[in-house]
């Protein structure tokens, strides 16, 4: 929901918008923060999509979430994510060729980081 904003609230948001770039590079730049390229980083994004509403994610489903990306870039992308521990493979209990894509507690931290430069960002100087 969108609504009309004034020529200062524009401003501020604006401003708000590029505090948080501004952080965001600032943490990407912490050694021990992991470093993503774009394509792992959209497919992270995506996949934090289906954890946060509560759905499971397949790793044939994960390789077919996005048009802009193939699906042997997804497949190849997930095993990176999983090298750096940010994501995890779950074997289903019924029928062990099925492998959910799980987040981790580094995914967690990765995106706790994200949420805090976010709201250091909106804060009023």
């Amino acid at each position: 929901m969108l609504q009309r904003m004034t020529m200062a609230d524009n401003k501020k948001l604006s401003l708000s918008y590029l505090r948080f770039l501004n952080l965001l590079q600032a943490v990407r730049e912490i050694p021990s923060f992991p470093a993503l390229d774009p394509v792992e980083e959209r497919l992270l994004n995506i996949l934090a999509s289906f954890w946060h509403a509560g759905t499971k994610i397949t790793v044939l489903e994960a390789m077919n979430v996005s048009r802009e990306i193939s699906s042997t870039t997804v497949h190849r992308r997930l095993k990176t994510l999983r090298s750096k521990g940010l994501i995890d493979l779950l074997v289903d209990s019924a029928d062990s060729r099925i492998k959910y894509v799980v987040a981790t507690n580094q995914t967690e931290k990765y995106f706790a980081t994200l949420g805090q430069a976010l709201v250091q960002a909106t804060q009023p100087k």
